[in-house]
């Protein structure tokens, strides 16, 4: 973050010489991006753990908890990212607790508070006299709402997200291809899926008034699906997935502020467009392969075929070369 402000500094100072861009001619925009960029960054770091492990729909259950939260926080006039930590936080490790001691099936304890915190939001909400403009900026984000607190939780959130990574990376790719096998190793398999569901939790909040909790979700999902289509091993796709979030997350902040659109939609959709064009460049390099392997096929046959019937020419000659012979 600092790196940041120092560059975005830099670019003021040389105002005078050359004009910069209108999107850094102001300070809600400046912090807007550096949002973009740290929220980018994490949340599709520790994503790739949760999609290996088919548990992408946690960050969507934990949206809906962030709603509850948030419409808690309304209801009662009280800090809104605040209660919603703890509502994410309190359901990561509860969904979690259930699931380890089998007491209801991994996606059932998903769909239970998935549903259960959006009929919370939505009595809440009701009782708390309907929508306004306080509860649109958190449901799909918006970059006047970006604070410089908010910044500085989004970069503790970072340094501990990176921390955890850094600390733990050789047992979390254990439990991510063989929890089993990493229990056996003495691997505090429960603990860390606790560390990764509370983490969730966490970028949630300090992403909603980016992104908005409803679609905060794509953000840690929609990357790293896009980092799996075009890269291999665990490491590169964590930094790939990274990247593409950063990417995705400043492009889709820039085109809202031109097209004055919700930056959230905005988001998500660049992200879904770049996975469509992955996808839709391994689905022409399959093609391309298949046909490069028929044409392989086709010519190791023809020279198949050559060399038989160069056998049956010699055979051919070998009796009149005897009766020469003789």
């Amino acid at each position: 973050m600092a790196f940041l402000s120092m560059f975005l500094c830099m670019t003021r100072s040389t105002h005078t010489d050359k004009p910069m861009p209108e999107i850094f001619q102001y300070e809600f925009m400046n912090r807007a991006i550096i949002a973009s960029v740290l929220v980018g960054a994490t949340a599709p770091a520790f994503g790739v753990y949760l999609v290996l492990r088919r548990l992408s729909l946690i960050a969507d259950t934990l949206s809906h908890v962030a709603l509850a939260g948030v419409a808690i926080a309304l209801l009662t006039k009280t800090f809104a990212p605040a209660v919603a930590l703890i509502a994410t936080t309190g359901a990561a490790v509860s969904i979690e607790e259930l699931r380890m001691r089998r007491l209801l099936p991994g996606d059932a304890a998903l769909a239970v508070f998935l549903y259960g915190a959006l009929a919370v939001a939505v009595v809440l909400i009701s009782i708390a006299d309907g929508f306004n403009s306080t509860l649109f900026s958190y449901l799909f984000g918006s970059v006047l709402t970006v604070t410089q607190t908010d910044l500085s939780w989004m970069a503790v959130l970072a340094v501990i997200i990176t921390l955890f990574m850094l600390m733990f990376s050789s047992e979390l790719a254990q439990i991510t291809f063989d929890p089993d096998l990493a229990r056996i190793n003495g691997v505090r398999v429960h603990l860390l899926n606790l560390g990764l569901a509370v983490l969730t939790g966490a970028t949630i909040t300090v992403s909603m008034r980016v992104v908005g909790v409803l679609l905060v979700g794509a953000l840690i999902v929609i990357p790293v699906l896009i980092s799996l289509r075009i890269t291999k091993g665990l490491t590169r796709t964590v930094i790939t997935a990274s990247l593409t979030g950063v990417v995705v997350a400043v492009a889709g902040m820039t085109i809202a502020y031109y097209a004055d659109i919700a930056p959230g939609g905005s988001v998500v959709l660049t992200a879904i467009t770049l996975l469509i064009i992955a996808e839709s460049g391994a689905f022409f390099g399959r093609i391309r392969g298949r046909s490069d392997h028929l044409v392989t096929i086709e010519e190791h046959d023809h020279a198949h075929e050559s060399h038989a019937h160069g056998v049956d020419d010699h055979s051919a000659h070998v009796p009149n070369d005897q009766h020469t012979h003789r």
